[in-house]
């Protein structure tokens, strides 16, 4: 029999995401939040909100399972969900802990004993050897990998080319995993270069049924972090499928396994000879592309099989339909090396359908979107800066790659840097097209990805007329229309953006006719506003922009891409054009996050590159130097102080000054 009341222990999209699926159900959601969470998405959009110290505290929410009455607890995934001894805290409180079996979690959460039980089942596993023993100092089969054995997401990974590279490789790798893990325990592999990362979707229930769902493509990758990932892989055969996904069901098998995994392999993209490399004892982030080629709810499966029934379907009755590809927005800058960013998000719009979604197959693409943003809402610097994902489904590739594009297209978070431009350019390279994907492909394309930060000459044009148009009191006498006996004089608006401050010269109204300057020439202009929406005129061309302000900030969307222009007063640190440069002296904060250190105080001498603070964020430091040498005349922080993104930090007046 179902439960009645589940207690989801996570937050953001994930929480939204399994509510919804709970909602649909009949079954009451419980939330939990912390004290900065209390006015979240997920908190909003469940039955029941429970407040504890920390989405890592097990004891705490397993007491809130208890206290709210939950018959079982879901963890998503991240935080507690690969947790064994949270999975005991869940049993020992009365509630099913919706996952496999904390004994299933322990095996395959030691990456060298999961290697060993796999090994024996007869699942293809990298050559390799692990600690204890002398085999990783005496290893000679290069390049190869070297992992921490307790470690995930690509945390403490050394590849190592030669066996001169190999003892300080070893020792860095140990620090690594001492620090990260606890446990500087390490394994070594054979590195497969250019590999493809390919993963099966299992599924078990407590009665011994077990089947997969086909494969998801994840070697769309950048750091070892999953970027884009799609089902089915371009690359696997009707054959190989079959080979893989049988080896898959094996390891979950192997360790008795209860509920949805997944079983990661390294592929030869040349060969097609695949290996074992881990398995996630939890729910994917991508699991929505199988849900929409498989037509299945995973969400709902997990809960079912928790509570004892028996998987619905066999092996033979699973069927896979068309072609489905999810893209991660991050709050994250890929302009300044893909820091991350965050503030208030002031106009969100986000496309297609929310939580899981079924089709027919052969009809039209379908957009579905899981994401735990709503406006108003803050994106801080205390938690995973993933805010939501885009999910295209199509009868084919072709047609799914397309439909994501414009679903990214549509997707606009105003007040939050975001990057969805890096996400469509993405899809677009040409390799990706061709399916010739591999897991170093995203940095190898980098620099073809990665757009500027600066706003074209139409959208600064844009942001000049909307600030014209702005009513400026009360007074007749203060209408920024430029009238005058004989010609309309010209407007100066200074504006500051993230590449620096901008003039932009406007006259008459704009709502009317008004004129910009634009390559030292006049250009006709009009601008309509439609609710959040301003249609912008220049000469013959128009374009459509979502627009929002925050204070004396403005915030312009169009296809995907966001541009913040804030009018800058004479005065202001850094009031020249260009003040974003190196050599203005002007020290901004890179990303929002808390001050931690403070190196240098008002009065020193600074050479260009010496650290000045340090900001923490995402819980990643990174220090802030001098853009030149001079004299540091401004600091306005202090060690414990959160600061914006791109708020003034420091300013050194250069020696020429």
């Amino acid at each position: 029999m179902l439960f009645d009341r589940v207690l989801i222990a996570n937050r953001g999209e994930i929480a939204v995401r399994i509510a919804r699926t709970l909602r649909r159900l009949g079954v009451t959601a419980v939330a939990v939040h912390t004290p900065s969470d209390a006015g979240a998405r997920h908190v909003r959009e469940a039955d029941l909100a429970l407040e504890v110290p920390s989405y890592l505290d097990a004891d705490a929410i397993a007491g809130a399972a208890l206290a709210s009455g939950a018959q079982a607890v879901h963890p998503g995934y991240g935080f507690l969900a690969e947790n064994a001894a949270f999975a005991r805290a869940c049993a020992a409180a009365g509630a099913a802990f919706v996952g496999p079996p904390a004994e299933a979690i322990d095996a395959m959460g030691d990456k060298i004993r999961a290697k060993a039980t796999v090994s024996a089942a007869g699942v293809p596993v990298v050559p390799g050897g692990a600690e204890p023993g002398d085999v990783l100092e005496e290893w000679r089969d290069f390049p190869a990998l070297i992992k921490p054995s307790a470690g995930g997401g690509g945390k403490g990974m050394v590849l190592v080319r030669s066996a001169a590279e190999l003892p300080d490789a070893l020792a860095s790798a140990r620090r690594t995993a001492r620090a990260a893990f606890g446990d500087a325990t390490l394994l070594i592999e054979r590195y497969v270069d250019s590999p493809r990362h390919i993963e099966i979707q299992v599924l078990a229930d407590s009665l011994g049924g077990a089947v997969h769902l086909g494969e998801r493509e994840c070697s769309l990758q950048r750091r070892h972090q999953k970027v884009i990932e799609e089902a089915p892989s371009p690359f696997v055969t009707p054959e190989l499928r079959a080979r893989m996904g049988a080896a898959a069901v094996e390891a979950a098998r192997a360790v008795g396994y209860v509920g949805a995994g997944t079983v990661e392999f390294i592929v030869d993209g040349a060969t097609g000879a695949y290996h074992f490399m881990e398995m996630n004892t939890r729910l994917q982030v991508e699991h929505p592309v199988t849900e929409l080629v498989t037509g299945l709810d995973l969400v709902e499966l997990q809960l079912r099989v928790a509570a004892g029934e028996p998987l619905p379907f066999g092996q033979d009755e699973v069927r896979l339909s068309g072609h489905a590809v999810e893209a991660r927005v991050y709050a994250e800058d890929p302009s300044r090396g893909f820091l991350p960013t965050g503030g208030r998000v002031l106009l969100l719009r986000e496309p297609g359908v929310p939580g899981p979604a079924a089709h027919a197959a052969g009809s039209g693409p379908l957009v579905r979107t899981d994401s735990g943003l709503s406006e108003g809402g803050v994106v801080g610097s205390e938690f995973d800066p993933m805010l939501s994902k885009v999910v295209a489904w199509a009868p084919d590739r072709k047609a799914a790659l397309r439909a994501l594009d414009r679903a990214l297209a549509g997707t606009t978070v105003l007040g939050v840097v975001t990057n969805v431009p890096f996400l469509r350019a993405l899809a677009a390279h040409p390799a990706v097209r061709a399916g010739e994907l591999d897991t170093g492909l995203v940095e190898r394309a980098l620099p073809e990805l990665v757009t500027d930060a600066a706003a074209p000459a139409g959208v600064l044009a844009a942001a000049g007329l909307v600030f014209h148009a702005l009513p400026q009191g009360d007074d007749p006498w203060e209408v920024t229309d430029g009238w005058r006996v004989g010609e309309r004089a010209w407007t100066t608006w200074r504006l500051a953006s993230r590449d620096g401050v901008h003039e932009v010269r406007v006259r008459g109204l704009p709502a009317e006719s008004a004129e910009v300057l634009m390559d030292e020439r006049p250009v006709p202009a009009r601008l309509r506003a439609e609710g959040p929406e301003v249609a912008v005129t220049l000469g013959d061309r128009t374009v459509r922009y979502l627009c929002a302000r925050d204070g004396d900030t403005l915030w312009l969307g169009h296809d995907g891409r966001a541009w913040a222009f804030t009018r800058h007063l004479i005065g202001d640190p850094g009031d020249r054009p260009g003040a974003a440069a190196s050599g203005d002296g002007v020290v901004r904060s890179p990303m929002p996050g808390t001050v931690l250190v403070v190196k240098a105080q008002p009065g020193d001498r600074v050479s260009a590159g010496q650290p000045l603070i340090v900001v923490e964020a995402m819980k990643m430091e990174h220090a802030v130097t001098a853009p030149c040498a001079g004299v540091l005349t401004d600091l306005p922080v202090q060690p414990g102080q959160p600061v914006d993104m791109d708020a003034v930090l420091a300013v050194v007046t250069p020696e020429e000054d």
